[in-house]
């Protein structure tokens, strides 16, 4: 039987915090698993325990409770970290060098050839778009260039598993568009990608399955489709300018009402249809410029589960 690329079981870790050093608690017997090959994304927002996860994974943090293994391999064992690599999400390198110099420097490190690496090197700095940067030091870096650095170290000894700490965060949306097009060509390649965001709509692009993380704790998890199918979808109708609406009728009908240019935009809920909204707006005389069902996205889902967790709060 295949091991799973990552298995977690019951992890629980808890930091002290503040002047009088109170519990508190990051991860509350977590339980996961990632297949071999598979793209997923763990999601949440900050301070879910998505980086805390991450470095029990990769050998930085040790867990209060609970196992958690690579491949098979206890993460505590040097050879799980064989056959990973980690991007943190702020990664941090010797300002006076080179991209090159740096991979060197590293490879060397990873006990990586010489030789190997003369044509290693040059076909990593392809991969991530650094090849022209030649002499250009590390510290000139934009922090895009330094995410696409942090990357080129990870696939440096080409592993089985990529562990990304928000590998989006800092870039903007053409490094965005390249960062989910290397992921998707990773796991074509038949890499595990195992990546943490709290932008969703990111991980929606790329994801062959999800992870929601909430307080520590697995809120729900599943494939795009799973986590996105039976959710009622509810209808945008654009109206033309603002909203007349003195008695508030047409505000009882709606979810949300968002006045962009010359057009107003109001959400209908999917229970309800659009019909009892749209009779109201053209009793009123507005002319309806458009009628469109809204699909559900990741996001949503996410919103409505951490609603289901913590019923009252504001998210």
């Amino acid at each position: 039987m295949t091991e799973p690329a990552i298995r977690i079981q019951g992890l629980r870790k808890t930091f002290r915090t503040g002047l009088r050093r109170r519990r508190a608690e990051a991860l509350q017997g977590l339980d996961l698993e990632v297949a071999p090959g598979e793209i997923l994304g763990f999601l949440g927002p900050n301070g879910a325990g998505k980086t805390t996860t991450i470095k029990i994974l990769v050998g930085l943090l040790k867990a209060d409770t609970g196992q958690a293994s690579v491949f098979g391999e206890p993460v505590t064992r040097v050879g799980a970290r064989r056959r990973l690599a980690y991007q943190p999400e702020l990664p941090d390198f010797y300002d006076f060098l080179t991209a090159a110099e740096l991979l060197g420097h590293l490879g060397r490190i990873a006990g990586i050839p010489s030789n190997a690496l003369q044509t290693r090197i040059p076909d990593v700095l392809e991969r991530v778009g650094l090849a022209d940067t030649g002499r250009k030091r590390i510290g000139k870096f934009s922090r895009g260039m330094r995410q696409r650095v942090g990357i080129a170290q990870t696939m440096l000894t080409d592993p089985d598993l990529y562990i990304l700490d928000e590998p989006m965060g800092g870039l903007d949306p053409l490094g965005r568009s390249w960062m989910k097009d290397l992921i998707l060509e990773l796991g074509r390649a038949g890499k595990t990608v195992f990546f943490s965001s709290h932008v969703l709509a990111e991980a929606e692009a790329v994801c062959d399955r999800v992870a929601f993380l909430h307080r520590g704790r697995l809120v729900a998890q599943g494939t795009m489709s799973e986590v996105l199918s039976n959710r009622e979808e509810s209808w945008e109708i654009r109206v033309e300018g603002a909203l007349n609406d003195p008695t508030g009728e047409i505000a009882a009908l709606t979810d949300s009402v968002e006045t962009a240019g010359d057009e107003t935009r109001l959400l209908a809920p999917a229970s309800q249809g659009p019909e009892p909204l749209l009779e109201v707006l053209l009793a009123h005389n507005h002319s309806i410029r458009g009628v469109s069902q809204r699909h559900a996205s990741l996001e949503d889902v996410f919103i409505e589960t951490l609603k289901a967790e913590s019923p009252g709060e504001k998210t």
